[in-house]
């Protein structure tokens, strides 16, 4: 565990299930009080639960992260029940699959809004916070496929937004970093999430594919990403900064 998370807050979008979920568990476990911001519904019921299971100050808002205006209030309401975040985790992501030539505008702006801008949004209300305290950390969830092509699925958006969320850990790190703030991004594989496994459930033969070109043979677990998620939270990576760790089994090393 990393002891010097605990009371620490922090906010993590997308939080309400699939690999924001394991990312909050992961900070609950350190220590750390955690706010989930998610469109789902349940969030608030979610939150509750884990703040419940691991006995830490927990909750949950209704928040779109395309709507910068929605993101800074959901911070407002966390700051006065929780603290000023130390640590953003933004997990809020979606991929629409499809050949490019056929992809609609409206598709390809969602995806962009939801995975960049709303990523974007959520470190401009953190960083007005941390930079005035003059602390913190915010991770930033990229992909391998912000650096390869993944195949055989066609997924341009997404990759080019991912490409886009490391370079917004790798310019605000060295923007913020004079006034005691890192920012670092974590690159996963294929990880077999909730959602992902009824997926491969349904496309066995996908999944098989998938599977054999990581190197150590299996899809990552959500909980495979919980030490990086905590090391990257606590001062024990006081020296790192825009950074983007890719955690992928080894796919994209061959």
């Amino acid at each position: 565990m990393f002891q010097d998370l605990r009371g620490k807050v922090a906010l993590v979008t997308g939080g309400g299930r699939g690999l924001g979920y394991s990312l909050a568990a992961a900070l609950a476990d350190d220590g750390a009080a955690v706010a989930l911001l998610d469109v789902l519904p349940e969030v608030a019921e979610t939150a509750r639960t884990l703040g419940q299971q691991r006995q830490v100050p927990a909750l949950g808002l209704v928040a779109d992260v395309r709507d910068p205006e929605a993101v800074e209030a959901a911070f407002g309401t966390v700051t006065e029940a929780l603290g000023a975040p130390d640590v953003l985790v933004t997990a809020a992501g979606i991929t629409i699959w499809g050949d490019s030539v056929d992809v609609e505008p409206q598709t390809w702006q969602r995806v962009l809004d939801i995975n960049l801008s709303g990523t974007f949004y959520a470190c401009q209300s953190f960083g007005r916070r941390a930079l005035a305290r003059g602390s913190g950390s915010a991770i930033l969830v990229s992909s391998m496929s912000a650096q390869i092509v993944n195949v055989p699925q066609f997924q341009v958006s997404y990759h080019a937004s991912k490409a886009g969320v490391s370079m917004v850990a790798q310019s605000l790190g060295v923007e913020w970093a004079p006034r005691g703030v890192r920012v670092n991004a974590i690159a996963p594989g294929y990880m077999l999430s909730e959602m992902t496994r009824q997926f491969t459930d349904a496309n066995p033969d996908l999944a098989r594919q998938w599977t054999d070109a990581i190197p150590l043979g299996r899809m990552g677990r959500p909980e495979d990403l919980s030490g990086l998620v905590g090391f990257l939270a606590s001062d024990a990576s006081g020296y790192l900064t825009s950074q983007t760790i890719v955690i992928d089994g080894g796919y994209t090393a061959v």
